[in-house]
């Protein structure tokens, strides 16, 4: 989803098959790079319109739609390392955009009734993901890294970052917008 008239065919399809736009959840991830000196301009630009521009793409075509109804949700899943080293470089650049963007586009949008927040997970183990390769290549390592960077003693799981993005999605959450919320058994070390 990183061709803007993909993103755009996308949310028009969307639109006109349920009458509208009332939630739009910006969910991608992803990264290649290493060092900054050995890290190209095409793995920062492909880290860029993977995890920042989609979201923006699509929340600009979803907006007028949203304000055609009155309101609506914007939800963008980022990354705990949106808010702290830990994950590959340009990822956490582009996860920590994300997270700013979100909390400009909360005030710009909260006089209107669209709220926007982020749901930063932590590490998320789920079927042909990232987190089971490795455990299959390293199962120590990994029983390590579980020891000793998180606090619960697992993994998270997809459903537990639903069941945020549920919450923020509906009345319930009708007062939180401009929020990055964790989800990630403590993991994180920051404080903000």
């Amino acid at each position: 989803m990183t061709q803007p008239a993909d993103i755009e065919r996308v949310i028009d399809g969307a639109a006109t098959s349920f009458g509208g736009i009332d939630i739009l959840i910006n969910n991608v991830g992803g990264s290649r790079g290493g060092q900054t000196w050995d890290t190209s301009d095409d793995d920062w630009n492909l880290a860029l319109d993977l995890n920042l521009f989609a979201a923006i793409r699509a929340s600009r075509q979803a907006i007028p739609i949203m304000h055609q109804r009155g309101g609506g949700r914007i939800i963008n899943i980022s990354s705990i390392y949106g808010r702290e080293a830990g994950g590959p470089m340009t990822y956490n650049v582009v996860k920590a955009g994300m997270n700013s963007w979100s909390k400009s586009l909360a005030k710009q949008l909260a006089p209107d009734g669209i709220l926007v927040n982020v749901v930063a997970p932590g590490s998320i183990l789920f079927p042909g993901g990232s987190w089971e390769r490795r455990q299959q290549d390293n199962p120590e390592f990994i029983a390590n890294f579980v020891r000793t960077e998180m606090p619960l003693g697992r993994f998270g799981h997809p459903e537990e970052v639903a069941a945020m993005v549920v919450f923020l999605a509906s009345q319930r959450g009708s007062l939180m917008t401009g929020a990055c919320i964790n989800v990630d058994g403590c993991q994180s070390r920051s404080n903000i």
